[in-house]
């Protein structure tokens, strides 16, 4: 889907997720919206637990309206590569998730995860209410006490500023390309190790 018609899919795309589930009290999902590097990566991961419904990759955080990806690339639109999560805090609690991001990714590398370099791939946490904030803020103060890493926590808290959903093609992209290179060695590896890890977190 391209040019204005693309363009007001992603806009209406983006209206929906963030207004509707904040404005009905009666919905029984949460959301949840988090950036770890690159979102293939804590797409994948995400959407094996039990108790999330739906992963929506895309971009967070920034100053440019509906930037593309190849603009987010650039590191100059000061959004994150993020992914929202909606979620059944009756199956699963937002601190479970919190705790689940911060394990599966390293927190302690400004700007960078792995190979992929640059604002986009930074460690963040964008909450939506006060509970949010709390919990987030408890669970960083939490892994740092028990010195969980041997580098401080740079994972930045912030209040939600904008989301926009990522272009259709990177949505289910490790589950739709598992053999390219970068799925293969990268993410792969960190599915089954979170798979292995938490066990009780994750469906059959």
């Amino acid at each position: 889907m391209t040019g204005a018609i693309g363009v007001g899919f992603r806009w209406a795309a983006a209206f929906f997720l963030f207004t509707f589930p904040l404005m009905s009290s009666a919905q029984t999902l949460d959301s949840a919206l988090v950036g770890g590097g690159c979102f293939w990566c804590t797409e994948a991961l995400f959407k094996m637990l039990k108790g999330v419904h739906e992963v929506t990759p895309g971009y967070a955080g920034g100053h440019v309206v509906n930037p593309s990806y190849e603009a987010v690339c650039t590191g100059t639109t000061g959004h994150a590569e993020a992914i929202l999560i909606r979620f059944d805090p009756k199956v699963i609690s937002y601190r479970n998730l919190i705790e689940y991001f911060f394990l599966t990714h390293d927190p302690t590398t400004p700007n960078r995860q792995g190979n992929d370099v640059g604002p986009q791939y930074r460690s963040v946490i964008f909450y939506f209410d006060d509970a949010q904030k709390q919990t987030a803020e408890q669970v960083k103060a939490d892994l740092t006490a028990k010195k969980v890493f041997d580098r401080p926590i740079v994972t930045a808290i912030e209040p939600y500023r904008n989301f926009y959903p990522a272009e259709a093609y990177h949505r289910d992209y490790y589950a739709r390309n598992p053999d390219k290179p970068y799925c293969a060695w990268v993410i792969s590896p960190k599915v089954q190790k979170a798979r292995e890890k938490f066990r009780h977190l994750v469906r059959e």
